[in-house]
């Protein structure tokens, strides 16, 4: 059976390493895996889109409204503009972290409010967590997208070690001591 994952964020976030980091992942444990990028405006701070298929055979990459197992969400407003791909029961693990879209940051529209209780109304679990602070702590604000792969990391049945061997074959050597500190922090192991 296929598992499809959703990986949403703003341009500049790190979504596009933390595809790489799952896809790499989770070919190591001999799944066919679809990886494909759709990018919007993400050099200008718009939403980047990453779908990763992954099963026994993967014909498409592509994921469609209603069908995601779980969105993994750099920023709440992304998480809630794609909740509707999530499938009945599906999860979402997302970054509690406000980044002012275009509209916003001109005035023409404010941030909405109360988006992960409006997600937790909706029969999907919600998993929020302030993955900068984290980032922070780990050692650069970059680190986020290692925070949210860490917490992923949790609704899988891979051994924790399989992970932290795709973050040293996915980061240059010089960041992954940082990396997976982020990891570990966003498992909430340490």
């Amino acid at each position: 059976m296929t598992k499809n994952i959703m990986i949403v964020g703003v341009g500049g976030q790190g979504s596009l390493l933390a595809s790489k980091l799952l896809g790499h992942l989770l070919l190591s444990e001999g799944y066919d895996v679809k990886v494909s990028e759709v990018h919007g405006m993400s050099q200008r701070g718009g939403s980047v889109v990453t779908y990763v298929r992954f099963g026994e055979k993967v014909y498409s990459p592509i994921i469609d409204k209603g069908e995601a197992d779980v969105i993994v969400s750099f920023e709440k407003l992304e998480a809630a503009r794609y909740v509707e791909y999530l499938k009945k029961g599906g999860k979402i693990v997302v970054n509690t972290q406000e980044i002012d879209p275009m509209p916003v940051i001109t005035g023409a529209a404010l941030y909405p409010e109360h988006l992960i209780e409006k997600m937790q109304s909706l029969s999907i679990q919600v998993d929020a967590m302030d993955c900068l602070t984290l980032a922070n702590e780990a050692g650069s604000s970059k680190a986020v997208n290692l925070v949210l792969m860490g917490r992923l990391s949790r609704y899988f049945d891979i051994p924790i070690e399989k992970w932290q061997k795709a973050i040293d074959a996915c980061v240059p050597a010089k960041f992954a001591e940082m990396n997976q500190k982020a990891f570990l922090l966003g498992r909430g192991d340490e």
